[in-house]
């Protein structure tokens, strides 16, 4: 009895022991670290400071996450950890992230392999596809859209939005399915939204992340049978499909069957539930903006008029070259939506290798004096978010104010707007989101009055997330 009791004292204090080891690592995390870390905690074992994380807030305020950390912005440097993309740092994703899209995902690959995806994908979604092919689906989607909801009463933009994206963005993909495997693609894309991207504590994430499992399993199986058949009839349909194909014949090609299917899926998960989804949100935030400031929406008015008097054909559609070129208070007007609705609230990036600090730097959302290193594989959490509400780089920034982006550079990525990321890795979705939501403006100011019904409420979670939707009623202009 005497022996074995002795065991069991033996066996607990072994237990404890590797416990208070395990506990004294993870708060003292200095002891495997080549260089001194900056200044922070872990947070709670296992769990680490995930609670705060997804705290929600108000939209136009930085989470207390950032808050809580930040001494100040340094948009130099959030813009350098960019252009430091496979040198120093690579792209990351939250586990969630590559769990529903397999590990072997070639979307999360990285330097030369991304290249190449990045080249075929622009044919896609890229300036000259949206200049050859994609304008014209948009300006013709978002016309009858619009005058189907004119017609149907009180609707919600950010859905109308979101649907006529997927209705001429899908077949784009994969054309020439029949009409029910075509919604059935689109219902599968939709399980991706954001909603799964909530705190894992929330009761509701694991139904949500389960029905994304199963939607992904489903969708899958439409592509390969859809792969199938099109190999087999060798037909051309012009499609994104065609483009992977092709690709895949060739000598050098880094595609299989298994690879083009993943890579469709998650390009059509991308355009549906990223790309669609954060253009509907900024969308919608833009016209609910410009519904209360009248002054904004009378100058893009004139802006667009302007327009259709300098046509020879009054009933043709919005060209390229007037987006290009005749929309400057239009691209003013959509920056400054961007800018307040903030989607790219943070991004992760990898350390390849130790990072020292040398100097004063803001790395991500933590202020690094002289003399600090950031280990190699540590996940850096690059905020612009807190550059977008800077009120040393944006006078007022919680105002509305399209004027202040007058003068400005308005298409290209800076430091002081990184909506869509920056570096090797900006969102290639970057130039169609623009595009779309000028299609939409231009459609909507120069045909229709509106009037919203119900405001639109969002919070952060920290993605941004509506509480109410934006319902808008719009009749045709006398």
């Amino acid at each position: 009895m005497s022996f074995m009791w002795n065991v069991e004292i033996l066996i607990i204090a072994l237990v404890v022991v590797r416990i208070s080891q395990w506990l004294y690592r993870w708060s003292n995390p200095n002891v495997r670290c080549n260089g001194k870390l900056p200044p922070g905690s872990m947070g709670f074992p296992i769990i680490g400071e995930t609670i705060e994380y997804f705290k929600p807030c108000e939209l136009l305020e930085i989470p207390s996450f950032f808050q809580n950390r930040m001494q100040r912005s340094d948009s130099n440097v959030i813009s350098e950890i960019f252009r430091q993309e496979n040198q120093s740092f690579e792209l990351s994703y939250p586990d969630v992230f590559v769990r529903v899209f397999g590990k072997d995902n070639l979307f999360f690959q990285t330097r030369n392999i991304h290249k190449h995806i990045r080249k075929s994908t622009m044919q896609l979604i890229g300036s000259e596809g949206l200049k050859r092919k994609m304008i014209q689906s948009m300006n013709q989607a978002t016309r009858e859209q619009l005058k189907w909801k004119a017609s149907e009463g009180t609707f919600d933009l950010r859905d109308a939005v979101s649907s006529l994206i997927a209705s001429y963005l899908t077949p784009k993909l994969i054309s020439n399915l029949k009409p029910e495997t075509q919604a059935e693609l689109i219902d599968h894309f939709k399980a991706f939204n954001i909603d799964w991207f909530r705190s894992p504590f929330a009761p509701f994430t694991w139904k949500i992340i389960y029905k994304v499992l199963k939607a992904r399993r489903e969708a899958m199986q439409l592509i390969k049978e859809a792969l199938k058949k099109r190999k087999e009839s060798r037909e051309k349909h012009g499609d994104f499909l065609d483009t992977l194909l092709e690709d895949m014949e060739k000598e050098d090609s880094i595609y299989d069957e298994a690879s083009v299917i993943n890579l469709l899926l998650i390009i059509g998960v991308v355009s549906k539930s990223i790309v669609s989804d954060t253009t509907s949100v900024a969308t919608a935030l833009m016209v609910n903006l410009l519904s209360k400031n009248p002054k904004v929406l009378a100058e893009l008015k004139r802006e667009h008029g302007a327009i259709l008097q300098k046509r020879k054909d009054k009933e043709a559609e919005l060209s390229w070259e007037e987006y290009k070129y005749n929309m400057t208070f239009t691209n003013m007007v959509i920056n400054e939506s961007l800018r307040l609705s903030n989607l790219g609230s943070i991004l992760f990036r990898k350390a390849l290798k130790d990072v020292e600090i040398k100097g004063e730097l803001f790395m991500g959302t933590i202020f690094l004096p002289t003399g600090y290193t950031i280990p190699a594989g540590w996940i850096v959490g690059v905020a612009p978010s807190v550059v977008h509400y800077n009120s040393e780089i944006y006078e007022n920034p919680l105002e509305f104010n399209p004027w202040r982006w007058e003068g400005k550079d308005l298409r290209s990525v800076t430091k002081t707007l990184m909506v869509f990321g920056g570096g090797t890795r900006q969102c290639v979705g970057a130039d169609f989101a623009r595009l779309q939501m000028t299609v939409f403006l231009y459609h909507l100011v120069t045909t229709y009055d509106f009037v919203v019904v119900q405001e639109c409420e969002m919070t952060r979670t920290p993605l941004p997330c509506f509480t109410k939707d934006l319902l808008i009623n719009i009749s045709p202009t006398l």
